[in-house]
């Protein structure tokens, strides 16, 4: 046998003499599998913070923030007129006018601030108000609804009802500051004449005189009464009526409308819930404003405010303000809805991610 057949054989008989021993040694895991095994086993921050972000109540709860931003700053301006009107009692002829006339008034006066004004405070209140209204209406409706997660419309409407409730409490104060900044800067003579270069309190200023000034916690939560009473059928309504029509629009086949009929839907709702509890909403900013120097409000109760202004305002009174109301409750709802349903579908589908 030649040396180079005795060393190809000796090579031979090396080789098949090592496979065993590195068969036995690839049962045992590398260290790149053992760091993957324990990637698997612990998720990254990045993974943990986009499953607890696409869990349902979570989702509705930050998809309602950003709907309630987007859907006042929309309609900003005809939200400051209705409480213009709303505010106005026998003998005041300030904005007795037609909704254009008044609007094109308040941009004279005030320029394009005056469209805004309170908006800011709006958007920081209605974020939290529509983060936790949606986020609570998610979260009771778990204990209501069937295995297949169905409701009957009565249960939607309980819901609503206690998400409505949830909401208001929260962020009540914030309301108050609201209505009191959108009126302070409007041309009322009662409040007397105005610097045009006099600077005007802030949102935090305006809630700490309200604190020190009319009774401390009790003053900033003036009204309270009557706007849980519109607002729990107002927002059982809302949800109520939106789920039922988006259900009917919804063509036979599909799980979601086309964000046409989902726009219908939500301006079908907030039309329904505004008209059925807007007396609800004057008689809140009534009380809201009701020791405001120069108004001259002193109702006692929610029954006296009722007879007051209906004896001296007709039953009209009590939907003070319902033109721009509704003008504005179309694009408000259908933004807000459509917003909700966009942000909170892309959340949930962030769970879906690897």
């Amino acid at each position: 046998m030649s040396l180079d057949r005795q060393n190809d054989t000796h090579k031979h008989e090396l080789e098949s003499a090592s496979k065993p021993a590195l068969q036995n040694m690839s049962q045992f895991p590398t260290s790149n599998a053992v760091k993957e095994t324990v990637v698997e086993q612990a998720p990254s921050l990045l993974d943990r913070t986009r499953n607890n972000l696409a869990e349902p109540v979570v989702a509705a709860f930050m998809a309602g923030g950003v709907a309630g931003a987007v859907s006042r700053t929309i309609v900003s301006p005809l939200e400051r007129l209705k409480i213009l009107l709303q505010i106005q009692s026998v003998g005041r002829t300030e904005y007795r006018l037609s909704i254009w006339k008044a609007l094109v008034k308040m941009g004279r006066e005030e320029g394009w601030q005056g469209f805004m004004r309170g908006n800011g405070t709006n958007c920081i209140r209605i974020i939290p108000y529509s983060a936790v209204q949606f986020g609570s209406y998610n979260f009771y409706k778990k204990f209501v609804e069937s295995p297949d997660g169905e409701m009957t419309p009565m249960r939607r409407l309980i819901c609503g009802g206690a998400a409505g409730i949830t909401s208001v409490t929260f962020t009540y104060p914030l309301d108050i500051v609201r209505t009191r900044l959108s009126i302070q800067s409007a041309s009322f003579a009662d409040l007397g004449a105005r610097d045009p270069g006099q600077k005007l309190p802030g949102m935090f200023t305006t809630m700490v005189m309200i604190y020190k000034n009319e009774g401390g916690t009790k003053a900033l939560y003036r009204g309270i009464a009557p706007t849980v009473a519109g607002v729990a059928p107002y927002v059982g309504l809302n949800f109520m009526t939106y789920e039922s029509v988006r259900k009917y629009l919804t063509p036979d086949g599909d799980k979601n409308p086309s964000p046409y009929r989902k726009l219908l839907a939500g301006a079908i709702s907030g039309a329904v819930a505004q008209t059925c509890t807007y007396p609800f909403d004057v008689l809140r900013r009534r009380f809201q404003i009701n020791t405001m120097s120069g108004m001259g409000y002193q109702y006692k109760s929610i029954w006296d405010a009722v007879r007051v202004i209906v004896a001296e305002e007709g039953l009209r009174g009590l939907f003070k303000g319902i033109g721009p109301n509704l003008l504005k409750v179309a694009p408000s709802m259908a933004s807000s809805w459509l917003s909700f349903e966009m942000t909170r579908d892309f959340l949930v589908t962030l769970g879906d991610k690897e």
